[in-house]
């Protein structure tokens, strides 16, 4: 009998520990607090990423990203600071607690999803190739022995070094800090051909007029996703429920109307 009374005895207590771990475990997560308390929401970015997020004429950081990041912070109640970080070092200036998230057309993949905490997808992007108008070049075998540009710790990286049989075909692969850079030198015939995102891509024709086409077969489909630290859960959770609601009341439509003409977000849908 005494035997019985000290078995549910130990039973009890080895229930209560593992219910105070999940307690202690559940509420460890201070991310969303720490945020409220400082009155500041500091997000990093690349500043030279249009239409995302960019620097005007005036200097001014402006983009789709912005905005949307604009209005969250507004629904929080907090400040909004806008953090340009090197691309190339990104979770590293996130997980140093510098930034509070990455958010300027961060594209989810699997090997990112292994260390950050992503936000759901809220837009569809694409890899691309971008050459010059006048060349000859109609597809991505057509670039075999030539040489191509892309952003340096970029999905475009990731998308090239990825599909090893074009990898292997080109000449030269050169990383440069950004995207505007390796148009720079597509202009200027250092190289061949720019891997970009399509987002870019598009709007870099449309602003500059340049004389850049893109290629009808793409590297890669993608989604946009805003990545937090791995154990961020409340404050990726608070950020996702305000994007929820803006598209639930039309915000995120406006916001992506004034930016490409149409909306192109596929939160909630």
């Amino acid at each position: 009998m005494k035997r019985l009374v000290l078995s549910a005895v130990m039973a009890c207590i080895v229930a209560s520990l593992v219910f105070a771990a999940g307690v202690q475990e559940s509420t460890s997560d201070t991310s969303l607090q720490k945020v409220m308390d400082k009155g500041k929401f500091v997000l990093g970015l690349d500043d030279a990423f249009p239409p995302m997020g960019f620097r005007n004429e005036n200097n001014e950081i402006v983009g789709f990203d912005v905005d949307l990041a604009k209005e969250v912070t507004k629904r929080m109640g907090v400040e909004l600071v806008l953090q340009p970080i090197d691309w190339n070092a990104k979770e590293q200036e996130l997980n140093t607690g510098k930034i509070d998230c990455i958010w300027n057309g961060f594209t989810i993949t699997e090997e990112r999803k292994q260390n950050l905490n992503f936000s759901d997808p809220y837009l569809n992007n694409a890899q691309v190739i971008v050459v010059k108008n006048g060349s000859s070049y109609q597809t991505q075998k057509d670039l075999s022995g030539k040489t191509i540009g892309i952003q340096a710790g970029s999905s475009a990286a990731e998308a090239v070094y990825g599909a090893k049989d074009f990898a292997d075909s080109l000449k030269d692969v050169v990383e440069v800090k950004d995207n505007l850079i390796a148009l720079m030198d597509l202009e200027a015939g250092g190289i061949d051909a720019v891997v970009l995102d399509l987002m870019v891509a598009v709007d870099n024709i449309n602003r500059s007029k340049k004389d850049f086409r893109i290629l009808s077969d793409y590297l890669a489909d993608e989604e946009y996703g805003i990545g937090f630290r791995k154990n961020d859960q409340a404050l990726r959770d608070k950020v996702q429920q305000l994007l929820n609601d803006m598209a639930a009341d039309g915000t995120m439509a406006k916001i992506s109307n004034e930016w490409f003409g149409s909306d192109i977000t596929v939160v909630g849908k």
